[in-house]
């Protein structure tokens, strides 16, 4: 996420999962994390290492940096997962400059570049930021003249369209992604998300974090 963004301050006790502290503070807890990335993506995580709410990025002082949502890693991966409640201009090209920021905090000095570590980009979206209708939109680099040439980058970029949630066929991704679009939990799953939710409105910790990064520059 740019560190330019205007943020619109909410009352704690209106903030849902969706909302960017909010989002934030539910993906620092591993159990929840893990249990969203492996429905999401359809793969095992061993452990979530540790969550980082907005980690910031920057490479070098005159260079644009980037916050990143959500950072985390596992099982030899590494994940950004970003929440978007509001219209993505530029899509591909955040992608883009997000997968490099990652790259470059993954790979230390000197280190070779089979060291890299495979990395998942993924934006959740309330609604549908390529018009198509699809509730999931996954990028690889695939060889244009021959599909069945992999780049082996080892590299995926995914969206999530939350607004398409009726049209996905996998219950445990139909039942996330509606839970997002809707703010109704319809699982265990996302019972559990949304207990975590109203928990948070009673930390103490979590509300003075809450409106400290809500005071003004």
């Amino acid at each position: 996420m740019e560190t330019t963004r205007k943020y619109e301050f909410k009352p704690i006790e209106e903030l849902v999962f969706t909302d960017d502290f909010m989002f934030g503070a539910v993906m620092r807890e591993p159990d929840i994390c893990k249990g969203i990335l492996e429905r999401l993506l359809q793969i095992e995580i061993d452990r979530i290492e540790y969550p980082e709410l907005q980690k910031p990025m920057s490479p070098f002082y005159s260079r644009k940096g980037v916050r990143l949502d959500v950072y985390v890693t596992g099982s030899g991966r590494v994940f950004d997962v970003e929440c978007q409640t509001y219209s993505v201009e530029d899509i591909g090209k955040r992608m883009r400059y997000y997968q490099s920021m990652l790259d470059m905090d993954s790979l230390l000095k000197g280190a070779a570049y089979s060291e890299l570590r495979e990395s998942y980009i993924i934006f959740i979206c309330l609604d549908d930021p390529f018009g198509e209708g699809l509730p999931v939109y996954t990028f690889e680099r695939k060889c244009r003249e021959s599909s069945g040439v992999d780049l082996g980058d080892r590299s995926h970029h995914v969206v999530f369209n939350a607004s398409a949630y009726k049209e996905e066929k996998d219950p445990e991704i139909k039942d996330f992604l509606s839970f997002v679009k809707n703010a109704r939990a319809e699982s265990e799953f996302t019972r559990g998300i949304a207990e975590m939710v109203q928990a948070k409105k009673f930390e103490q910790t979590f509300i003075n974090e809450y409106l400290a990064w809500n005071l003004p520059d």
